[in-house]
């Protein structure tokens, strides 16, 4: 039995309105803000990509944002079930998702993330996890720790040809440090003992 076009999209705006009134009911009762939901799936909407325009989320950034809001937990949800869940709410030729599908998305994760409450309850707890969130990496720049500077700057530290390259007190020689300059002392290069022959034979006179 095959269904008509017009049967389908009946059935298709039945669901899109029952998915509606779920969430109408579901800001009604809590302290959730829907807005700030929007946000970050604007935040990570553009993340990594300056030509983005907030108004499509890609695979990548939706693996991210299950990520980093805590959606995956390795335990009820893991990599496996966004990629799945992705794949099932977008467009068969579309490599992104609308903020409704990831709102649909989101319905399909709520009940296996948060197994043993009500559908409203897990529905309300999986926005709570994206309410106000945002990629983890923004803003943040890495400082070496300041230990491994030390050890890397220590010129005491320093063997073979980097440590002739400074002198006692840590500071470079120059070129002096980089190459072997002769000079013209009659002794061969780095003999600990040169100039002691005048001195000697000036001693023995």
């Amino acid at each position: 039995m095959t269904t008509s076009p017009l049967h389908f999209r009946a059935q298709l705006s039945c669901c899109r309105e029952r998915q509606r009134t779920d969430r109408q009911i579901m800001a009604q009762s809590s302290d959730l803000d829907l807005d700030l939901v929007l946000a970050a799936f604007k935040k990570f909407a553009v993340h990594g990509d300056t030509k983005a325009t907030g108004e499509e989320l890609n695979g990548k950034n939706w693996n991210k944002l299950c990520k980093d809001c805590k959606i995956i937990d390795s335990k009820n949800v893991t990599g496996t079930d966004v990629d799945i869940v992705f794949s099932k709410v977008k467009q068969k030729t579309s490599r992104v998702i609308t903020y409704e599908e990831f709102q649909r998305a989101l319905q399909e994760l709520a009940p296996k993330r948060f197994k043993g409450q009500s559908k409203e309850e897990a529905l309300e707890s999986i926005y709570k996890l994206v309410e106000g969130g945002g990629p983890t990496n923004m803003g943040v720049t890495k400082v070496a720790k300041k230990g491994a500077v030390d050890r890397l700057t220590d010129t005491s530290r320093y063997t073979g040809s980097h440590k002739e390259r400074f002198d006692d007190s840590g500071r470079g020689k120059g070129r002096k440090g980089r190459e072997e300059l002769v000079e013209n002392t009659g002794y061969v290069g780095a003999y600990k003992n040169a100039g002691t022959y005048e001195s000697k034979m000036k001693g023995e006179k």
